[in-house]
């Protein structure tokens, strides 16, 4: 069919606020809003000023007293403990009323903060939507984080209650908990009156009387007592949560999200942007501890009345290579989410997708790409194993929800391969240059999104308005600074070419890595890549290339890397000083998946470097710092 996409998009340019006003019809408000939009309020405006709402309410309550009570809204997943669950509405609904009533109990009220610290299990989405019930702020730290960091958080949140679980189970270990929560308040200055410990069968722990609840049985008590736990009204500019992101100065951004414009972009997204109607199955890969486990393992999907899928397992591994499509079969899921990088270490295993015909795919109609650059070659391969259209969207964890994508349901544009498509709703990009003047079609610059933001995305940092000014709206007046790089062709698609950290001036030529990264990527041979600037006494920078090879090459490596170097200079030409390529196992990666190209470079330019807190295995830094010595490169 034709796409609405321009019709609809025009018609938000043409009135912001009356198109928002129609958004949020989908939304349940125990009072109405003021202001659709209040210029004056927050740093640069807040959404839907003087309303009344709880997110909990919409995500659960609704649902049951609107006819879906006895329809799955959550699949609990997990090839690493060999388990299943599904959840029904009232089903959540009972265990969040529960586990609400536990908070209250312990003193958590309205405002009260409440650190979340739990692997991929349906209790995390539990805890989550108990605190939005009762009007607290949750704030969920990647399980397994590492102690100090765990209590960096626990200092800036100032939680009154951790919410944890005794291990995670990564495959091949078990990762135990409860010590490095405890470390980790030993360590902070701040002290949370209580934790509620969720035990696992895989490994237990000891519990310290006075502080430590066990999960199971005071939620159990709770229902046994039958408590009942109303939903508490907020205004819909309270923070629903507080998510730590990476900052440069090395204390954490505590990113805020609202209650009311957080629902109504969640909402609206699933339909017009993913194509997912109430009722479908939704899978996004990703954990809870990252924003895409936010936006799109819980709440959009809830808030929308469709089933959402909690996974806990890998993309490779648990078992094998085709674990996505046996998920995506078992369960009826219509549409997955997840990150190139569980894609190219799929086809990195399976790279004639020899798992695909396996299962039945029928009911599978779109894949979802983001978190990482999705390379050009990697969308290729999906699209012909799994014969769907496979959309690569672009957004932030400071935004919550997609700023560029192909709208699905609004109707397919043409794809592009390389650009996440044109802008969203509410989404005004700009490219400028670094003056701040806006560039031509088809001009590097940087990527930013003239103010206000819209519904959703964050309207300040946690207690630190003027971090937030300063990290995202002084450099360019007016506009939020996304500091990504790319540019807008003549069609109006956007094209994301690297953080603006990642371009790399080579004598006096700015060029993008990610645009080599594509270039690499379309050797046969080569399942992942990445791409760095290096300090070079002559140019100021050389980019050098990183290759992992697929499963099953055995040809020489040299000639696979000086075929990469030819293809480069074929493709960007001899300006790019393209010449050193090293193999490598592994790409040392976050857990969601990011390439930790700014270590690497460090490593490569022999500068001072700390081990990064999200990092997946930190052993793969030594891989590379060897494998840089071999070249006379590091040392």
């Amino acid at each position: 069919m034709p796409s609405r996409y321009h019709e609809v998009y025009d018609g938000w340019v043409s009135n912001p606020e009356a198109f928002w006003a129609e958004a949020a019809g989908a939304i349940d408000w125990f009072k109405p809003w003021d202001k659709v939009f209040d210029a004056e309020g927050g740093v640069y405006g807040q959404w839907f000023s003087g309303a009344e709402c709880n997110t909990c309410w919409n995500a659960l309550d609704r649902h049951v007293q609107g006819g879906r009570a006895e329809q799955v809204a959550l699949i609990h997943d997990s090839p690493i403990t060999g388990t299943q669950k599904k959840f029904t509405y009232a089903g959540v609904l009972a265990e969040v009323n529960a586990l609400a009533a536990v908070l209250a109990d312990q003193g958590v009220g309205k405002g009260d903060r409440v650190i979340i610290y739990m692997p991929m299990v349906a209790e995390a989405a539990f805890a989550m939507l108990a605190c939005a019930r009762l009007g607290a702020i949750h704030s969920v730290v990647f399980g397994g984080f590492a102690a100090k960091e765990l209590a960096t958080r626990i200092d800036d949140a100032t939680p009154k209650l951790i919410i944890s679980a005794s291990c995670g189970i990564e495959p091949g270990r078990v990762i135990a908990y409860k010590p490095l929560l405890d470390g980790a308040i030993e360590i902070a200055t701040h002290k949370p009156e209580h934790c509620i410990v969720l035990q696992r069968p895989q490994l237990t722990c000891d519990l310290i009387p006075g502080r430590d609840l066990d999960y199971t049985e005071a939620v159990g008590a709770a229902k046994a007592a039958g408590r009942k736990v109303e939903c508490v009204p907020v205004l819909a500019t309270d923070p629903l949560y507080v998510l730590y992101t990476s900052g440069t100065t090395g204390q954490p951004k505590g990113v805020v999200r609202d209650n009311g414009g957080h629902m109504v972009a969640l909402t609206w997204t699933m339909e017009n942007e993913f194509g997912v109607k109430p009722g479908e199955v939704f899978w996004a890969a990703s954990d809870v501890g990252w924003v895409v486990g936010h936006s799109y393992i819980v709440y959009a999907p809830l808030l929308h009345g469709a089933t959402t899928i909690l996974f806990e397992g890998k993309p490779v591994g648990t078992p094998d290579a085709g674990t996505f499509w046996r998920v995506i079969s078992e369960h009826g899921v219509v549409a997955l989410f997840t990150a190139p990088t569980a894609f190219r270490a799929i086809k990195k295993e399976d790279p004639q997708g020899t798992f695909v015909p396996q299962y039945d795919l029928s009911k599978f109609r779109t894949l979802f790409l983001a978190g990482e650059r999705a390379d050009p070659e990697t969308i290729k391969w999906a699209e012909l194993k799994l014969g769907v259209p496979v959309i690569d969207h672009w957004w932030q964890t400071e935004t919550g929800h997609p700023i560029s994508q192909n709208p699905v349901g609004l109707g397919l544009l043409p794809v592009k391969y390389g650009s996440p498509c044109v802008p969203m709703p509410g989404y005004d990009v700009r490219v400028l240059d670094d003056a701040g003047h806006e560039v031509g079609r088809g001009t590097l610059g940087n990527v930013v999104v003239k103010l206000p933001l819209p519904p959703g995305c964050l309207p300040t940092l946690w207690h630190a308005d003027e971090r937030f000014f300063t990290a995202y709206l002084a450099e360019f007046p007016g506009y939020y600074k996304t500091a990504d790089a790319g540019f807008v062709d003549d069609d109006g698609y956007l094209f994301i070419m690297a953080r603006t950290d990642d371009i790399i001036n080579v004598a006096g030529h700015r060029l993008s890595t990610g645009g080599m990264e594509e270039v690499v990527a379309e050797h046969p041979d080569v399942a992942e890549c990445a791409v760095i600037g290096i300090a070079d006494a002559m140019k100021g920078q050389i980019p050098c290339g990183f290759i992992v090879l697929n499963s099953g090459v055995a040809r020489d490596t040299g000639a696979i890397e000086k075929e990469v170097v030819g293809l480069v200079r074929n493709r960007i030409g001899p300006v790019a000083a393209f010449k050193t390529v090293v193999t490598i196992k592994r790409l040392p990666k976050t857990r969601s998946g990011k390439i930790l190209r700014g270590t690497m470079q460090k490593i490569a330019d022999r500068e001072d470097w700390k081990m990064p807190a999200t990092i997946d295995d930190p052993a793969i830094l030594d891989e590379i710092t060897e494998a840089l010595k071999a070249r006379g490169i590091g040392v």
